[in-house]
């Protein structure tokens, strides 16, 4: 990705990422505009909200002047040249944006764009991969290889992330948290022998596979309809029914114990979990999905406060002020 900063404006110079920009800063740059709306101010004048992305984050910008002849005709999920000047508004960075061009494939490259997991996706694949093919239970052996032994699947649950926001929003993400919680699902079952390692694994593995029909691919990695109108939890326990009615023979039983899993992984109904664990299966499979979140949440804050080493404030999702460990 390129562009060129207040300090010079010779093209080829690598940009300066959106987690980077500073207050005052002029920055003429390629970014992915995610959104853009036409809005009014008090005063009857109309003006542009955008905002824009790159991989380290997003950025809301201004077109205080959209009729301008520096402004080109561009909209969501084209990638665009800004040029512009960075300001803080209600303690956030903003771009007021003086002059917009639409970029053609080829002056950018969309891996700039999109955030990605830290980890080689091909390695963690055939990791999971390892987990599907030793699951002996033929029936769940059978389910898990008719969606990750099909390339077409495997191609969109590599590329998938597992939320808009929160945790693991990124390309790879889905497959990043789905291997994490297994792993932590094999400790599980070494550690408590009550524990049906191939329910368990298999649970696991599936827990989260309607977030494939849940949430659009990237750029947008926004709601389908499916996702607002039935969530996860529900496409993944229809998934399972979708798989098992195509297998001869798949115990009915079996079915339903897996689906309870991935109906109860959440938890609790605040949660957005439609049964509470019944199973011990699925109490373990709640326990890994809570872990892997919360410690990939509190990672990306603490990532994100970058040399900060004091109280970072006040978190809604862990009702708790944090701060670095200082060490």
């Amino acid at each position: 990705m390129y562009c060129y900063n207040g300090e010079s404006e010779k093209r080829g110079k690598p940009m300066k990422y959106i987690k980077d920009l500073r207050d005052g800063e002029r920055v003429a740059c390629i970014y992915l505009c995610k959104h853009r709306q036409s809005a009014m101010t008090k005063n009857g004048k109309p003006y542009d909200n955008v905002i824009l992305q790159d991989k380290t984050g997003v950025l809301d910008g201004k077109i205080w002047d959209p009729n301008s002849n520096g402004i080109d005709d561009f909209d969501d999920l084209d990638y665009v040249e800004v040029m512009g000047d960075i300001v803080t508004f209600a303690g956030a960075l903003q771009l007021n944006i003086k002059r917009v061009r639409r970029v053609d494939e080829g002056e950018y490259d969309p891996a700039d764009y999109l955030p990605v997991s830290a980890y080689n996706i091909e390695e963690m694949y055939r990791e999971l991969m390892g987990f599907v093919n030793s699951v002996q239970n033929p029936y769940l052996n059978r389910m898990l290889n008719m969606y990750f032994g099909n390339e077409k699947f495997a191609k969109v649950f590599k590329f998938s992330s597992a939320a808009k926001s929160v945790h693991h929003g990124f390309v790879g993400g889905l497959l990043e948290h789905t291997l994490s919680v297994t792993r932590l699902c094999e400790y599980y079952v070494k550690a408590y022998s009550m524990l049906n390692r191939d329910l368990l694994i298999t649970a696991a593995i599936m827990h989260d596979i309607g977030k494939t029909r849940e949430i659009s691919a990237f750029p947008m990695n926004d709601y389908t309809d499916d996702g607002q109108l039935l969530g996860h939890i529900m496409i993944g326990a229809e998934m399972v029914h979708d798989a098992a009615i195509r297998i001869e023979g798949f115990p009915k039983k079996l079915e339903s114990e897996l689906k309870h899993c991935i109906l109860a992984h959440h938890g609790e109904y605040e949660y957005g979990s439609p049964k509470k664990p019944a199973l011990a299966e699925a109490m373990a499979l709640n326990l890994a999905d809570n872990t892997d979140a919360k410690m990939e949440t509190m990672k990306e804050i603490l990532d994100n406060a970058g040399d900060e080493t004091g109280w970072l404030g006040y978190n809604r999702l862990f009702e708790s002020n944090v701060r670095k460990t200082s060490l």
